[in-house]
Order: C-alpha cells, then sequence, then structure tokens
C-alpha cells in the first residue's frame, strides 16, 4: 500500500520555482539542519498514541465497527478470536471451517502494508469453499497488538516471522498454504525458510521486498536537488505519517486520493465503508508501520531483498506468483524467482485489468485462480 499513498515526483506537488530559489540561497543541507528540530518533534508527536482521540478522529471501536461494515456482507459463518502470543501480544484472527472441508489444509492469508482482514470480504465466501480459511492481522496492524518493533532491518522481519509461527502453534495448524500480498508475501516467504515443514504451498499476490534496489536509478532518472533535500527532510517521517497530521481531515483525505478503494468494492458497498475502514486501519498507533519503514531503504526498497535468500527455501515447496496486469508493481521479480529455482515448481500468473489490489480489482478471476493453485495441494 506504501506506493499507492505516494505522489509521483513528475505531477511536482510542490511550488518548484519557490523551493529552487530557498535552496539557491540557503543550499539543500542547510535547509535540511534548520528544519531537523520540528521534524524530530513532530514524529515524535505523530508516534504518541496518547494524540490520537483529540486529533485524529478514530478509536479502536471505531475500528472495530468499521471491520464489521467490512465484513457484514460475508456470507459464510465464521468465528472471530484474538490469538495470544509472546509477550502478551495477540493477533486477531477470522476463521472459516465447515464440516465439509475441514480435513483439508488450511490457508492463511496475510494482508499487504496498512491492511486488514476486512480487504479479504470478496474473497472469503468463495475461498472457505473449498477448504478452512484463517485471515489474520498481522502483528502491529488492524486489531492486532501495537508493539514497539525493533529499529533495525533484520529485527522487525524476524518479529513478524515469529508472531506468525506462535500464532500458528497456539491454533494448532500442523501445515498450511500461506497467501501473502504485498508485505505478507515477503514475510510468508521469510517464514517458509525458516519453518519448511509447516508450508505446503506458498501464494504471493503482487509481493514486495524481492528486488535489489537498482543501481543506475539515479543515472537512469536524474533526481533535481531540490526534491533530494525535502526527501531528506522527510525521511524520519513514517509513510503514513501525513494522514494522522492532518487529523480530523484524514477520513476526507483518504476519499479524496484514494476514490478506486470505492470502486474496487462497488458490488458489496455503495457507501464510504471501504475508506472509513482503511482510515481507521493506519492512524491507530503506527506499530506495524515503524517496523515496515525500517525494513526499507530510500523509496520503498527492502533493506534485505527476498532474491538475496531464494536458494535458502527449500526446492520441495511450490510457489504461485499472482500479479495484476495493470499494477505499478514490476512484475519481472516473479520471473527471477523462477529462474532462481529451476528445480522447483513456480507458476505466474497474471490477471487482466488488474491493478497491485488483485483480490479486490479482479475477485472472482482471482478467487478462481488461487482455487486452482489449491487443488494442487489437496
Amino acid at each position: 500500500m506504501l506506493s499507492s499513498w505516494v505522489e509521483d515526483s513528475s505531477s511536482d506537488p510542490f511550488p518548484r520555482v519557490l523551493v529552487q530559489r530557498v535552496m539557491s540561497v540557503v543550499g539543500a543541507h542547510s535547509l535540511v539542519s534548520s528544519v531537523w528540530g520540528y521534524v524530530d518533534a513532530t514524529v515524535k508527536w505523530c508516534w504518541i498514541p496518547s494524540w490520537l482521540p483529540s486529533w485524529c478522529p478514530t478509536s479502536s471501536l471505531q475500528l472495530q465497527t468499521a471491520e464489521d461494515r467490512m465484513l457484514r456482507c460475508v456470507e459464510s459463518a465464521f468465528s472471530k478470536q484474538y490469538v495470544p502470543i509472546a509477550n502478551g501480544n495477540q493477533l486477531w484472527t477470522l476463521t472459516f471451517s465447515s464440516d465439509r472441508v475441514k480435513d483439508r489444509t488450511p490457508m492463511v492469508l496475510l494482508h499487504g502494508f496498512g491492511g486488514g482482514v476486512g480487504l479479504w470480504a470478496q474473497n472469503l465466501d468463495a475461498l472457505s469453499q473449498r477448504r478452512p480459511i484463517w485471515a489474520m492481522d498481522l502483528l502491529g496492524f488492524g486489531r492486532s497488538s501495537r508493539p514497539q518493533f525493533c529499529t533495525d532491518a533484520q529485527g522487525p522481519e524476524d518479529q513478524f516471522v515469529e508472531s506468525i509461527e506462535q500464532w500458528r502453534a497456539e491454533v494448532g495448524l500442523e501445515s498450511m498454504i500461506l497467501l501473502g500480498h504485498n508485505l505478507g508475501g515477503y514475510l510468508a516467504v521469510s517464514y517458509a525458510i525458516r519453518y519448511p515443514s509447516r508450508v505446503k504451498h506458498i501464494v504471493l499476490v503482487e509481493p514486495w521486498g524481492f528486488p535489489e534496489r537498482p543501481d543506475t536509478a539515479e543515472a537512469d532518472r536524474p533526481i533535481p536537488v531540490w526534491i533530494k533535500a525535502l526527501g531528506a527532510m522527510f525521511t524520519p517521517f513514517n509513510p503514513l505519517a501525513g494522514l494522522r497530521l492532518v487529523g480530523p481531515l484524514g477520513p476526507t483525505l483518504v476519499q479524496t486520493l484514494r476514490p478506486d478503494f470505492k470502486r474496487k468494492f462497488c458490488s458489496m458497498f455503495s457507501d464510504n465503508t471501504v475508506s472509513e475502514y482503511i482510515y481507521h486501519l493506519n492512524v491507530q498507533n503506527p506499530s506495524g508501520e515503524t517496523a515496515f519503514k525500517n525494513m526499507t531503504n530510500s523509496f520503498g526498497w527492502a533493506t534485505r531483498p527476498m532474491l538475496q535468500r531464494m536458494d535458502q527455501l527449500e526446492p520441495k515447496i511450490p510457489m504461485a506468483i499472482i500479479y495484476g496486469s495493470r499494477s505499478s508493481i514490476d512484475s519481472s521479480a516473479g520471473s527471477s524467482i523462477k529462474e532462481s529455482r529451476p528445480h522447483s515448481d513456480v507458476e505466474i500468473t497474471t490477471i487482466r485489468g488488474a491493478g497491485h489490489y488483485v483480490y479486490a480489482d479482479q475477485p472472482e478471476d482471482f478467487n478462481h485462480t488461487v482455487l486452482q493453485v489449491c487443488d494442487q495441494v489437496d
């Protein structure tokens, strides 16, 4: 979801002439230094949860209500629970398991950055007809606990992976199919590397964090100094800090910047149900958001690219990769994954008419594709 919130620099959101004049007088370095104190104070302010009730119109109860509205069109029976894991944390979990499918390998859904279980609303009924489905809010996101994560790049990844394993042990799953979107795809592979005996199949949906940052990025597309300076100035901010900074204007901002989410779920809702859910997901304590930021370097590339570790994934674990034909995500990473696993089953599918949120853009095609993949398991 990160790229979805970041405006392309080519649209020139800042007054170029004004910035260039300032830069010519004080220089990029001095501009950054002069505002550092303000930025540092603002970042700290954005982190403190106690400010949220008075400034951002949100609460845990409002998030719960927004999620309930997202799930009200799901027809299949399901249960909801907090699953306890280490250090007093809990992972919010939905479970779909009828007697008819309870003996089949369960599938676990891992959402992407800034997401939550409610975004699977158009997929849960169809997918749960063939096998048990478990959907969780990742640690630090949604209605799950929002602890403080490590500040390096590897620490948060380890915490995410261990929380998934603790969750698996607590709910009693011997093995599972892992389906992950965006950040969830990255974590699915990281988990499978560490706990291969627990994973029957991996389904990556528009995965984040696999390729390395291109060394030629700046050479191919020179970046003006004023953009570099602004980028340096705002580096300390979390990806969605701006959504919290605008306070009461946040819900309107989401509706204005992302009207496409309403269209993606138009078969289920005609109001602002989706945008309100996304808003409440992302203005709570930015725990998982901060963890994600610590796992990235400039421009959102993974500090620890997963392609460098694909040789650690057991060849016997099959993998399916799903992309949207209209997505801005570079699908060449899928080909690189396949090339890195010459003795493994890697299947790549592109769904026409879908963007990054494949499961919401073309839910019927997505559900059909995932069901076909899972039928290969049992």
